[in-house]
Parts: structure tokens; sequence; C-alpha cells
């Protein structure tokens, strides 16, 4: 069967075409007004705000693979995608990204086709056929660095120049390293959720789940110091800054907190770093000082403890003073190497 422009005929493996069959020719008619019943806009529906970027973004890719980039997540008729589509799709991730990549980009795939089997889109089998599909195999090592303490006392100097500007941006920092906030957490922060008196603070997390954290002490006198400038407007706690110094109370984007931190990370002279780069090493600080992993668990906002466990930098403390129990015979002075003398079997 010759596939529509714009469609893959077969896909190349290995060196080998392995044929896909054409998707059918549109979505069958929805009735007026349930335009929102589309499969991947209810699959995105459901997830966290935070994660909705992420993984409409691994759907657009997914579509783009199947139609030579001429459908995205929104355009691509998912309820007609196949066994034979899902599995050239698993195998074109596998060779050409990386393994958690893949693996995110294969969950996307099930969840949409799972709503358009819920939808009525999609029959059970076909469904079913669809999603079994294997993760792809593999560990990596973890993104992202941690940053050492000169590192952090460079970054919180760059905020110190007495602008309304630099002490939203030590509260950011205080924020993300002292109280092992996302980045999406921060700005969700309203006034009301910080409490002075204890410097708790009342953090919407994934999955809607809430929990308290707490900022030492460096962190409420960050805090305590941009409250001062903002105000006690109700509202959310970070706020934009203008250049002239004026506060205005609404919510930052997570853009303008990458943005913050780029620039004060310049200022510092530092290498470059992420949001997430302060909270993994806030929570490889706490395990190096001998907090138990449950309660950093708890601090972090973590469903599991698995996830918790992958930013302990213990173990690989211990290996590399493992490896320095090996000695390699370099020479690094010419004329000096011993000559080499093979070894008489030895007698049975």
């Amino acid at each position: 069967m010759k596939a529509r422009k714009g469609e893959l005929a077969a896909l190349e493996l290995h060196g080998e075409a392995v044929p896909v069959p054409p998707l059918a020719p549109e979505l069958r008619p929805a009735p007026p007004g349930a335009s929102r019943r589309l499969p991947a806009e209810v699959y995105l529906a459901r997830l966290a705000p935070g994660s909705r970027r992420t993984m409409r973004c691994a759907l657009d890719t997914i579509a783009a693979l199947l139609t030579d980039g001429l459908m995205d997540a929104e355009t691509l008729p998912w309820a007609e995608l196949r066994y034979p589509h899902t599995a050239a799709v698993r195998a074109i991730l596998a060779e050409r990204g990386a393994t958690a990549t893949a693996n995110k980009q294969l969950a996307a795939l099930r969840g949409v086709l799972r709503e358009a089997w819920r939808l009525g889109l999609m029959d059970a089998e076909d469904y079913h056929r669809a999603v079994d599909l294997p993760g792809v195999p593999g560990s990596e090592l973890p993104a992202g660095r941690a940053l050492g303490w000169a590192e952090l006392r460079a970054l919180f100097w760059a905020c110190a120049d007495g602008t309304p500007g630099g002490a939203r941006d030590a509260a950011l920092l205080a924020l993300l390293y002292g109280a092992l906030l996302r980045r999406a957490e921060a700005v969700a922060l309203d006034l009301a959720d910080h409490d002075p008196a204890t410097g708790a603070l009342k953090v919407r997390g994934k999955g809607r789940q809430q929990r308290l954290s707490y900022l030492p002490s460096g962190g409420r006198a960050a805090l305590d110091a941009w409250r001062a400038v903002r105000g006690d407007d109700d509202g959310p706690l970070l706020c934009p800054v203008r250049r002239d110094g004026l506060v205005t109370v609404r919510r930052l984007s997570g853009q303008a907190v990458l943005d913050a931190l780029r620039k004060r990370r310049r200022l510092a002279s530092i290498e470059p770093c992420t949001p997430h780069d302060l909270r993994r090493t806030t929570i490889g600080d706490l395990l190096d000082a001998g907090v138990d992993l449950a309660t950093v668990q708890r601090l972090a906002g973590h469903a599991q403890v698995q996830t918790t466990a992958r930013y302990d930098r213990r173990p690989e403390e211990i290996k590399r003073q493992a490896s320095e129990r090996l000695h390699v015979p370099f020479v690094s002075e010419p004329g000096t190497r011993r000559p080499y003398r093979a070894r008489k079997p030895a007698k049975l």
C-alpha cells in the first residue's frame, strides 16, 4: 500500500527497511464542541503543570517521526496507531536517544493511547497490542552537577548589590538551595505560604502533593530581606522587579527563574548550572552530613526513596577511595623503564 505524502512507508533500522502501514485518512468525526476529547489534549490535561511541556515535546517528537515532520501532537490521529507503528517508534527511539529520554517518550505514547481507548476511539485489542512495548534497557549517569561551597557563596555574593532585584534573587537562591524546591514550586509560593517566625513553607509539589519545608537561618534572613522590599500585599511570594527597582506583584515564570540564575552565575564567574542543580546539591549535602535517606526524601518531596538515592554522592566517593588503592606503574622519565622478562611457566 502506498503511503500518502508526509507518511513513512518504511523505517530504516539497522540498515534494513521495516514496513509501516499508513495511517487512516482522518480521525472519526467528533461531535460539535467535543474538540477537548482529543486523546493528546486529555492526556496532557491529566498531568501536573510542570510535566505538560515535557510530555508535549515527547508527543511532538513521536508525531514527527511517524509523519516526516508534517504533524504534531495535536494533529496526529493517535487512535489510528497500531502495533507496527509503535514498535517502529520504539526501535528508532532506542537507537537515537538517551535511555531515560526514550523511556519518557514511550511513557507519553502509552499514556495518549490509553486516553484514546478510554474515549472509545480505539478498541481494547488494538490498544493492548499497541502499548505492549518493553522499556529501553540501559542506565546513564545522572545529568547536571553539584555546586561546591565556594560556588554557592559566590552566587549569593553576586546578589548582594543593594538592589531590589538582588534581594529577590538571593531569596530565590535560598528557596532553591535551602528549601530544596523545584523552580515550579518556588514560583508557585504565595506570601501566605511563608511563616517568618519558623521559616516554614507550605509547598505544592508534583501530583498536587503538599508538604512543609523549612529554611535554615541564612535562608530565613534572605527571605526576610526580600519581604521587606516586596511589601505585605497578598499574592505571589516571588515577583518581577523592573530595572528602576519597582516591584510588580504578579507571579514569576519558570523562564524568569532560569534567567535570574544565569545572570547571577555570570556575575559570580562560575560554571553553568541550573535551578535543579541547586536542589541536587542540597540533597547531596544533607546526605553527606548524615541525615537519613527517608528524611531527605520527605524534604525533597520525592514519591519514592529510590529517586532520592540517585542524588547520593557517598557511593561514588567510596569508589574513588577504592580506586586510589590501585597502583598504575606509569613511567614519565625516558630511560627508566625496566626491561620486561618473561616468566618461566610453573612446573606441574
